[in-house]
């Protein structure tokens, strides 16, 4: 029927912006000159963006609630979620404009950040409009925007489940963080700044126990803690390139909520299937362009995959 909007099932909430991907031609900058000749690729980028843009290639009716720019970063990203179909009633203006970060690429995909601080804390996005958003949804998907924490418990009265991505965490009491760690039913964090990630899972498991915590170790694979203890999952064996890990912990989070939270698929099959999407990911060079479709993901998991073990 003409005009019937089917109900959102996931709402993403944070950070959109454009992302200049500075690949550098060798292993590291040569500091020894001025200047560096390197192939600079813009995209739609940041958490909000991959995430929206991971469930809608999933085929998943998304909604994004964020800030953008009334200026050609923030044009951009609203054509990108244009073309993929998100709901984007929840985007507001900023007057500081759309952020724009750079990410420092070296040839075997690892990156270093420099991420715009330009956005205003004190946005706050019309409450109205975002339980007009979330209403009907069975998903929430928060990013670390400061706005974003007042949020999660109208998402909660709504009945939602909660995820929250804490990213690459160095203090897991940071007070800064402390609002998305009590909400969320779901928390994924980097173990980027931890060669062992057991310890920051079981701190976040000690107050809410029934949670589940799902850390990305990068080529390591990623670990799975609920009250049965904590699970090490091998990273999946794949022929694709691994060529920028842009967007590879958002992928995981949306590959894992949408099968075990949209699809009520069992944990290690979803967590499987996070691994499967972030893969895929890092596969594509300097673009949120091409996530993974659900029939490649189905497709993929017809392949043998390692056993996790039991930390």
């Amino acid at each position: 029927m003409e005009g019937l909007r089917l109900s959102t099932e996931v709402v993403v909430l944070g950070c959109a912006g454009v992302d200049t991907n500075v690949f550098l031609p060798g292993r590291e900058v040569d500091w020894s000159v001025e200047a560096n000749f390197t192939d600079n690729l813009d995209t739609p980028g940041q958490a909000g963006v991959y995430a929206s843009r991971g469930y809608a290639a999933l085929g998943r009716r998304v909604a994004f609630i964020g800030n953008l720019g009334d200026d050609a970063c923030g044009a951009l990203v609203r054509e990108a979620f244009a073309r993929d179909g998100i709901d984007v009633r929840g985007v507001f203006t900023d007057p500081a404009g759309t952020a724009r970060s750079v990410n420092v690429m070296y040839p075997d995909g690892r990156r270093k950040n420099f991420y715009d601080a330009r956005a205003n804390s004190g946005l706050r996005p019309d409450p109205a409009r975002c339980r007009e958003v979330m209403a009907g949804a069975r998903l929430v998907h928060s990013h670390l925007a400061d706005w974003a924490r007042h949020l999660l418990p109208m998402a909660r009265e709504l009945g939602l489940v909660v995820a929250c991505d804490l990213q690459d965490v160095v203090d897991p009491g940071d007070p800064y963080r402390q609002d998305f760690i009590r909400e969320a039913d779901i928390l994924f964090f980097s173990a980027a700044n931890h060669a062992d990630p057991s310890p920051l899972i079981r701190r976040f498991l000690r107050d809410r126990p029934e949670r589940i915590v799902i850390s990305g170790m990068g080529a390591k694979g990623c670990a799975l803690g609920t009250r049965k203890g904590i699970r090490f999952f091998p990273p999946e064996p794949s022929a694709m390139p691994l060529v920028d890990t842009n967007g590879a912990g958002d992928s995981l989070a949306v590959g894992f909520l949408t099968s075990y939270v949209l699809e009520g698929r069992p944990l290690a099959e979803s967590i499987r299937r996070g691994q499967l999407a972030a893969r895929h990911c890092c596969s594509l060079r300097g673009t949120s362009e091409d996530l993974i479709s659900a029939r490649a993901l189905a497709e993929l998991t017809l392949e043998p995959s390692p056993e996790p073990e039991v930390g």
